[in-house]
């Protein structure tokens, strides 16, 4: 049996080079200092008091509530009474090899992919367990916080089956909380994310897009908004802003490379995209972060 496959930079735990996934039981008193990462983080409450920091204010948590954040989101506790949770983090390598079939899934696609984006939640989602389902939830991550002892050469579909059974198990609870009018994912939607992704730096046009995938641009407008709650050029603002999230926690490349790099070349409409997505300016977001945001594959614990 091996060592668990994190470690520790300036307090934060972090995923050692060639992790997938991780799950860790942790108890909070007093405050976590607000900061960011970049990989998937689901946070569950499974004791104690405390109230969650974000974007969005200020949120009362209770026994139950699941948060769960994509890269580049900046979140923190304040008032833990022994705030007791769960933290499942995984890599945005995993999440787009490993589960990349999971954006074709209506419930998997509908947890990690489109609804954390979609109805300005700008990158969170919350939800609520009920205590079958919560009680349900920690079985999962219990086991998958025990494969952190295993070689991961000899265990690497356990680390991944466990980790689905739990995205699966979280998936049916939110959607039963799922809003009105948000469908399952149409192939052509699919499609049409993958491409926005592979060439994020193009000067894309919905005409353009419509056309790459032999549909009227109203058309794919309206499927792209019944499953994302977004149309197709927001969908790529967000995919924009969440890289350049990433490039500059983890690169030295200056502001006005990173939104040419990630197709925003005119600074200042860079700057106003970003400062509406993350409420904060890329300059004082990196500033802020820098210092706490270790590896790509590192997992502060929130």
């Amino acid at each position: 049996m091996e060592e668990p496959p994190v470690g520790t930079a300036k307090g934060l735990l972090y995923f050692t080079d060639g992790s997938l996934a991780y799950a860790g039981h942790y108890i909070h008193e007093d405050r976590a200092e607000v900061h960011t990462h970049s990989f998937m983080e689901i946070a569950v409450v499974t004791g104690g008091q405390g109230t969650h920091r974000s974007l969005d204010g200020r949120r009362d948590l209770q026994v139950g509530e699941v948060i769960l954040l994509r890269p580049g989101v900046w979140h923190g506790y304040e008032d833990c009474q022994s705030l007791d949770l769960y933290n499942c983090c995984f890599s945005t390598e995993l999440l787009h090899r490993e589960l990349a079939w999971t954006r074709e899934d209506p419930l998997l696609g509908y947890l990690l992919w489109t609804a954390p984006n979609s109805m300005q939640r700008r990158g969170m989602l919350t939800a609520h367990l009920d205590a079958q389902s919560l009680k349900a939830s920690v079985v999962h991550l219990d086991a998958l916080d025990r494969l952190s002892h295993q070689s991961i050469d000899q265990h690497r579909g356990d680390i991944i089956g466990r980790l689905t059974l739990f995205l699966s198990h979280l998936a049916r609870a939110v959607a039963e909380q799922r809003a009105p009018g948000s469908g399952p994912s149409h192939p052509a939607v699919v499609q049409a994310m993958r491409l926005l992704e592979a060439r994020l730096a193009h000067r894309w046009t919905l005409t353009e897009l419509a056309a790459e995938l032999h549909l009227s641009a109203r058309y794919l407008v309206r499927i792209f908004k019944t499953t994302t709650g977004l149309p197709p050029m927001a969908y790529l603002a967000q995919h924009r802003v969440e890289t350049a999230a990433s490039l500059l926690l983890h690169t030295d490349q200056s502001v006005t490379q990173i939104g040419q790099a990630v197709g925003w070349a005119d600074q200042n409409y860079f700057a106003r995209r970003f400062k509406a997505h993350y409420g904060l300016s890329a300059t004082t977001y990196r500033q802020r972060f820098t210092h706490n945001a270790v590896a790509l594959r590192a997992c502060p614990p929130t």
